[in-house]
C-alpha cells in the first residue's frame, strides 16, 4: 500500500514540474512562473536609397563592370524580414568590354547596408518602377 502512494506522489510530482515547462505568457499560472514575450525591434525608417547606393555601390555591380547612368527606385518593406528593397538599373560593360546595357538588380537594404543583390527577373515590379539618378 504504501508502495502505491509513494508511487502515485512521484508521478503527481513528476507532472506538476513537467506542466511548469509548458506555460507560456498566457498561462493562467502566477505571474513568476510565465515565459516572458519577446518584445519586436521597431521596423527601421526607410533608407536614403540613392546614398545607399552611392556609397557601396561595388556591393551592388562588380568593379570591372564600370556601371554607369545608376538609378533608384523607391524603397518598399521586405516581404520576409525587417529590411527594404529597391530597384538598382544601370548601364554595364561585360568582362570582354561589350556593352550589356542597360542591367536591373534588386538590393536588400537592412541597417543602412546592401546586404542582398540579386538580377531582377520578368515577374519583380522593377519594370513598372519610377526610376531617378543617384
Amino acid at each position: 500500500m504504501l508502495r502505491i502512494i509513494a508511487q502515485a506522489a512521484l508521478l503527481a510530482g513528476a507532472l506538476a514540474l513537467g506542466a511548469c515547462g509548458v506555460a507560456d505568457s498566457r498561462a493562467p499560472v502566477p505571474e513568476f512562473m510565465r515565459m516572458k514575450e519577446t518584445e519586436q525591434p521597431p521596423p527601421e525608417p526607410a533608407p536614403d536609397v540613392k546614398r545607399v547606393v552611392r556609397e557601396q555601390i561595388d556591393a551592388v555591380f562588380l568593379t570591372t563592370s564600370y556601371p554607369r547612368e545608376v538609378h533608384v527606385a523607391s524603397p518598399h518593406r521586405e516581404v520576409r524580414g525587417p529590411g527594404w528593397t529597391a530597384c538598382v538599373r544601370a548601364q554595364l560593360t561585360s568582362a570582354t568590354g561589350t556593352s550589356l546595357g542597360a542591367q536591373t538588380y534588386i538590393v536588400t537594404i537592412s541597417g543602412g547596408k546592401v546586404v542582398d543583390r540579386r538580377r531582377a527577373e520578368a515577374d519583380d515590379i522593377c519594370g513598372t518602377e519610377t526610376y531617378e539618378p543617384i
